[in-house]
C-alpha cells in the first residue's frame, strides 16, 4: 500500500498553483505541477514539474503514470486549476467563436478534469484503507451567475458542467472515503472573486479540504482570511 502523500496540481500557474504547492509542501506532501511551461524536471523547491497541453485529453493518463513512476504512489489529492476562455472574433457575438476554440476550451474546463478524476479514482484503489482522497476543482461563481460578456461563454459553460459532475461525484463517493469539491473564492459580500484571486488563501483552504476535518459541502465557497463561508 502506498504511504507517500502526493498532490498533483494540473494547471500550475504563478498565483493559485504556486500558492497551493507551497501550502501542501509545508505539510509534507510531494508536489507535482503540470503546465504548458513545465520543465519535465525537479524544481529548486523539490517539485516535479511536468510539461503538458491539458487541452489534449489523451495526455492526462500519462501524467498520472509519470507521477506514480516518480514516487511509486498515486496522488491522494488531485487539483484541477487549469482554465481557458476564448474571446469571440466578432464583438458582442458569442456565436462567432470557432468550433476548434470551443472544443479546446471545453476540454480544459470540463472534460479534462473529468478524465483526471477518472484517473484519480483508479489510483485511489491502491491507497491504504482509511486514506483521505480528495479532488478539488478551482471554480468561480459562473456556475450559478452568468456574466453578460461574450468572452466568458466557454469558461462559464465549463464551470457549469464541472460543478454538476463534481456534486454528483461527491454524493456518490463520500461513503467510499473520497471527497470532490468545487472551490470558489468569493468576496466577503458573496460577490465573485474576479481577478483578485489570492494564491495563498487557495492553498490554505485546499489543505483544509484535503484534511477533511470539517463538514464542508462540495460547493466550497470561501473568503480569504476567513475560510469556508456559505452564501
Amino acid at each position: 500500500m502506498a504511504s507517500t502523500l502526493v498532490v498533483l496540481i494540473l494547471g500550475a500557474g504563478p498565483r493559485v498553483g504556486a500558492g497551493v504547492a507551497r501550502e501542501f509542501s509545508k505539510i509534507g506532501y510531494k508536489v507535482a505541477l503540470v503546465s504548458k511551461s513545465g520543465s519535465d524536471s525537479t524544481t529548486s523547491e523539490g517539485y516535479l514539474s511536468l510539461k503538458a497541453d491539458l487541452a489534449d485529453l489523451n495526455t492526462v493518463p500519462g501524467i498520472f503514470q509519470r507521477v506514480y513512476n516518480e514516487w511509486k504512489a498515486p496522488p491522494s489529492v488531485v487539483i484541477w486549476n487549469a482554465g481557458a476562455r476564448t474571446v469571440p472574433p466578432v464583438d458582442d457575438d458569442m456565436f462567432s467563436l470557432a468550433q476548434e476554440s470551443l472544443v479546446r476550451d471545453i476540454n480544459i474546463n470540463a472534460l479534462g478534469p473529468y478524465v483526471a478524476a477518472q484517473q484519480a479514482v483508479d489510483g485511489w484503489k491502491t491507497l491504504a484503507e482509511g486514506a483521505k482522497k480528495t479532488f478539488i476543482y478551482t471554480g468561480n461563481k459562473m456556475n450559478i451567475q452568468p456574466l453578460s460578456v461574450p468572452a466568458t461563454a466557454t469558461l462559464g459553460m465549463g464551470k457549469s458542467a464541472s460543478s454538476y459532475w463534481i456534486s454528483l461525484a461527491d454524493n456518490l463517493y463520500q461513503g467510499k472515503g473520497a471527497r470532490f469539491f468545487y472551490a470558489d473564492q468569493r468576496q466577503a459580500d458573496g460577490n465573485m472573486g474576479g481577478m483578485g484571486l489570492d494564491g495563498d488563501a487557495h492553498g490554505q483552504f485546499f489543505v483544509q479540504l484535503a484534511q477533511q476535518e470539517k463538514d464542508i459541502p462540495w460547493l466550497a465557497t470561501f473568503v480569504p482570511g476567513t475560510g469556508y463561508v456559505k452564501f
